[in-house]
């Protein structure tokens, strides 16, 4: 699958050295940032280009504040297009100089109010270059079109560079993305696993862990943009993903209560053996997710919840055999309702997983 330059093998496994790096990616970017301006520094010495401040400042904008292929590229092809845009008004710029500051004043003018209202167009960032290198190129003595043309040229570089060493070795956004979702899984899992369990007498604390999903979640969010362009995957599925594990977050909350709501329900809910399989496959589902995220190799799973009727009718007997507890019913149903609901969500994620990572066109 390698229909564009941001195209990877989305269903590769993730190996244990990769995993190592995506979770330490800021020490490994600094590392590259580094590396890269040092490296530059030297080639620019030895060339001696004229105005060599430019190449390293565009280097450090470009690489500095986003660290993933699928946002440097097209930021370095944009600065690359404003640049040569900028250029060529500042060039314009210079040569009208020679006959009238006012004129050119005026030819400056219309050129910043194109930059103002390209800015709210879907490259904002292209019609920014194009004010910032026609300042940079328009700024040079009068007529002196050689300074400019280097100017424009060292940006140019800049950016060249900036994409060799972002491509050298690559952090790709949709690696970072699969991890994080599968980091949500395993904690999702753990938290389940903890709050529900028979073999504590009291709800567990489970803030950190708690907060440390949420943050994936968060994570997730901002991946979406740079996973889009690295891979084509379309918005609309990875939203799509982020929904159901925003709902599987705020949902789990309510379970875990409604499981502690008192002594008699949660008695109920853990002899309910039909409800226990259940969750016992919804718990396996959830690891099964979480793996296949690592491996590549996810399928649909099938949600479980056709067991619907059998564990409405245990419940009754349960209810009705134990009429004299002190059983709160609402928070019995609203239980299993919850715990049904989870299964079918997880039945649709690991669906628009396994088309993440398999199907090779999205519309």
């Amino acid at each position: 699958m390698k229909n564009n330059i941001f195209s990877i093998e989305r269903n590769k496994p993730i190996s244990p050295l990769e995993l190592k790096i995506y979770r330490n990616y800021r020490v490994v970017h600094g590392i590259r940032i580094a590396l890269a301006f040092v490296i530059t520094f030297l080639l620019i010495r030895m060339l001696n280009l004229p105005d060599h401040s430019w190449p390293l400042i565009t280097l450090i904008v470009v690489m500095g504040p986003i660290s993933y292929m699928g946002n440097v590229i097209p930021r370095a092809l944009e600065r690359m297009a404003g640049t040569v845009g900028g250029a060529i008004l500042g060039i314009i710029a210079l040569h009208i100089e020679m006959y009238s500051l006012t004129m050119m004043m005026l030819w400056c003018g219309c050129a910043a109010f194109l930059c103002g209202f390209l800015a709210m167009s879907k490259r904002p960032y292209a019609a920014l270059l194009i004010g910032i290198t026609l300042a940079v190129v328009s700024s040079a003595p009068a007529g002196d079109l050689q300074t400019a043309l280097w100017r424009s040229t060292n940006i140019i570089i800049g950016c060249i560079l900036a994409m060799l060493f972002t491509s050298i070795f690559p952090q790709r956004a949709f690696i970072n993305w699969r991890i994080q979702l599968a980091d949500f899984l395993s904690d999702y899992l753990k938290i389940t696993t903890a709050g529900v369990s028979r073999n504590v007498l009291a709800p567990p604390r489970m803030t950190k862990l708690q907060t440390r999903a949420l943050n994936n979640v968060v994570k997730m969010r901002s991946l979406i943009t740079p996973v889009n362009k690295e891979t084509k995957i379309a918005k609309s599925l990875l939203e799509d993903i982020q929904s159901i594990t925003r709902d599987m977050i705020a949902a789990q909350k309510f379970q875990i209560n409604a499981h502690w709501a008192s002594r008699g329900s949660r008695f109920l809910i853990l002899n309910t053996h039909t409800l226990s399989d259940m969750e016992q496959m919804t718990r396996s589902t959830l690891n099964t997710l979480a793996h296949a995220l690592h491996e590549g190799n996810p399928t649909p799973i099938a949600s479980n919840s056709e067991h619907l009727l059998e564990i409405t009718k245990e419940l009754h007997c349960l209810l009705l055999a134990n009429e004299g507890e002190e059983i709160i019913e609402s928070a019995v149903h609203g239980y299993v309702w919850l715990s049904i609901q989870l299964a079918i969500q997880l039945e649709a994620l690991s669906t628009l997983i396994t088309k993440a990572l398999t199907e090779q066109i999205f519309s």
